[in-house]
């Protein structure tokens, strides 16, 4: 008898610290989920939340009003000085991005008006030892007299005159480096941290802008670009304190971000006819020279581009990847389908990043949960100084990096990374890859007896070759273990697309897909990995890619 009590109390108490267990896990994930919650809450607040939740003794209004009730004494003297510096640092930049419509494009006046700014926010920042950083929003809706002289390409001057400014930003000042001599800090460096907002008006003085066609758009754009260009981080204004050499301070490029632009999945429909014609648009900074456009493809909504293209990074811990998917309308205005972006401070240098990234309406303002479709990047940050650690597949240098003892039509491939005219649309990456498909594991059931009979097939995208595994009767994990060969004529720019099909009698289904670039192999030199169908409710596909480079010169 006390052997089945025993059994009954030990069964007992199992139950009982398996149901403690869960219990404390889920627990412990709701606590979890709370917290990133909240994290996500105080992450999104302005300062007019912070104003809200924390109490006065917090939020010491007596600082900003301190600095509001200073800077409205002293504005009449900071106009006249900023109004001097604004014309000879910002007429050059409007020059420089002046429309082809335009002969000249110059200040007649320029006053910042009567009303100070207010700020409306204050924050110290954590940064390197040697500085103090501190970042202050500010409120501007003031009564400027800007007056711009422009002439066009048929010899007409018109007085355009920029009024009804609303500005609200983010202003960043760095004191560096510090000194032991008053008032400790060599210089000050400054720079619109955050642009929330920018409205202007333009208007003609005595007539109609909208008379004339184009004019408004095109000197808007400027406007926009100069500031973009003249003050928007990462761009700084250095203003020296005490002699000394503060080169070191100013913005100098950190390194390249090499992006392609591979696919795009589930794009949403914008036409009433037909499918979308989509197309992207790249920046790290919003600059009409820096940003990169793709090509279109028609009547798709899932394109795919396998496009390269190469940005300056100047600041990888604050700047980011914006990429902006539309829908071309021809004559019309595009209409954006969606846009995204990357953080790069989260790229690790020297590895290719291969993302999915949901398209949403905005970026600041993301309360639209509507589903836009996905797009795919390859990313690879790469600083500059680390070349002689990092490889980069774009770069001619690596290229004989992957192959020393190659030697190219009597040219030893050193004495090419040496060529300065050596550019990188001379080199193509000719190579063998070789893909073994190993096995496939919890493929969907497409057959009426809940089985499945697949096989594999492999195309190289330009080439159009293919080849194909044997077929698996009646099974949802098969394994294949069949090596193919490529022969490939321009690596960096073809793709691997691999299609897993079910076999039937009278013909054959798709079960999923799978798409490569073949930037991850040339520069690992191989690898193995499981990759989720795409197009399939399940399934995970195991493959081996192994490259063999060949680098070699166009043909001129």
């Amino acid at each position: 008898m006390s052997f089945f009590f025993g059994i009954a109390i030990g069964v007992a108490c199992g139950i009982a610290i398996v149901v403690a267990f869960a219990r404390f896990s889920n627990h412990r994930s709701r606590c979890r989920r709370d917290l990133a919650t909240t994290v996500a809450a105080f992450a999104r607040m302005t300062v007019q939340d912070s104003r809200k939740i924390l109490p006065p003794q917090f939020y010491p209004s007596w600082v900003l009003a301190w600095l509001n009730s200073h800077l409205r004494k002293i504005w009449p003297y900071v106009d006249e000085a900023a109004s001097e510096l604004i014309r000879s640092n910002v007429e050059p930049i409007l020059e420089q991005y002046r429309p082809v419509i335009l002969a000249s494009l110059k200040f007649s006046k320029l006053t910042l008006g009567t009303v100070a700014p207010q700020f409306t926010g204050v924050s110290i920042l954590e940064c390197e030892a040697g500085e103090v950083a501190m970042e202050l929003e500010m409120q501007w809706d003031g009564n400027p007299n800007i007056v711009l002289d422009i002439k066009t390409r048929v010899g007409v001057v018109l007085p355009i005159q920029v009024k009804n400014i609303g500005f609200t930003g983010v202003f960043r000042l760095i004191f560096k480096p510090l000194v032991e001599e008053f008032p400790c800090f060599g210089a000050v460096c400054y720079s619109l941290r955050e642009k929330k907002s920018l409205e202007f008006k333009l208007k003609i003085v005595g007539g109609d802008i909208t008379a004339v066609p184009g004019i408004s758009d095109a000197i808007e754009e400027t406007i926009r670009d100069a500031i973009e260009d003249s003050i928007t981080w990462p761009v700084r204004k250095i203003v020296p304190i005490l002699p000394g050499d503060y080169s070191d301070l100013e913005l100098k490029p950190a390194g390249t971000l090499e992006v392609k632009l591979v696919q795009g999945r589930d794009l949403t429909n914008k036409d009433l006819i037909g499918k979308s014609d989509p197309y992207a648009v790249l920046f790290v900074r919003p600059l009409r020279d820096r940003m990169k456009t793709s090509k279109t493809i028609n009547n798709e909504l899932n394109p795919i581009w396998n496009e390269h293209f190469e940005f300056i990074v100047e600041d990888a811990s604050t700047q980011h990847l914006t990429v902006r998917i539309f829908d071309n309308e021809g004559v019309q205005a595009s209409e954006l389908i969606g846009c995204a972006l990357v953080r790069l401070k989260d790229l690790e240098p020297g590895k290719v990043k291969d993302v999915w990234l949901k398209l949403v309406k905005d970026l600041d303002v993301q309360r639209d949960k509507k589903y836009r479709g996905e797009v795919r990047l390859e990313l690879l940050y790469c600083p500059f100084g680390t070349e002689s650690v990092i490889k980069n597949p774009y770069r001619p240098d690596l290229l004989t990096s992957l192959e020393k003892a190659l030697k190219v039509d009597g040219i030893e491939a050193a004495e090419m990374a040496k060529s300065n005219s050596l550019k990188k649309k001379d080199v193509i990456v000719r190579g063998v890859l070789s893909v073994t498909v190993i096995s496939a594991e919890n493929l969907p059931a497409v057959d009426l007896l809940g089985k499945a009979d697949p096989y594999v097939e492999l195309t190289m995208k330009k080439s159009n070759t293919k080849h194909r595994t044997r077929v698996v009767n009646d099974s949802l994990n098969p394994v294949w273990n069949q090596t193919f060969d490529f022969v490939v004529e321009d690596g960096l720019h073809d793709m691997l697309i691999v299609d897993v099909w079910d076999h039937d009698t009278f013909g054959k289904d798709r079960i999923g897909r799978c798409i490569f670039t073949l930037t991850r192999v040339i520069l690992e030199g191989e690898f193995r990995d499981n990759f989720t169908l795409e197009g399939a409710k399940s399934g995970i596909l195991t493959l081996n890619l192994k490259w063999s480079a060949q680098p070699l010169l166009r043909d001129p």
